[in-house]
């Protein structure tokens, strides 16, 4: 079973910066697509962003230019590097691959 494990999370004023990891195991990560979602409250969970094996990325729209998804394969992470924050970013990310979710992890942004 694919296990994925989030760190980097944490309480953030708007304007700033945080850097979201997921380190997966029992997987064959370097073929896979690695994903990130976020559920704000009383809210669906949406996506963030992806890559895929080959680095193609995926941004949603709300995150464009702010947001980077980076992967190293070696170290079997995927990265999030989150600028500019925004309230409306206040949210649990979560990594995804193969249908596996890790546990997430809090994103708080201060207005």
């Amino acid at each position: 079973q694919v296990q994925l494990v989030e760190s980097g999370g944490g309480l953030v004023q708007a304007g700033g910066s945080l850097r979201l990891s997921c380190v997966a195991s029992r997987i064959i990560f370097s073929i896979n697509t690695m994903a990130w979602y976020r559920q704000a409250p009383g809210k669906q969970r949406e996506p963030v962003a992806s890559i895929t094996g080959g680095g193609r990325t995926k941004y949603a729209d709300s995150v464009k230019g702010r947001f980077t998804i980076s992967r190293d394969n070696a170290k079997k992470t995927v990265s999030l590097q989150m600028n500019s924050l925004k309230p409306e970013d206040t949210a649990v990310y979560y990594c995804n691959a193969t249908n596996s979710w890790g546990q997430g992890t809090q994103v708080t942004v201060s207005s």
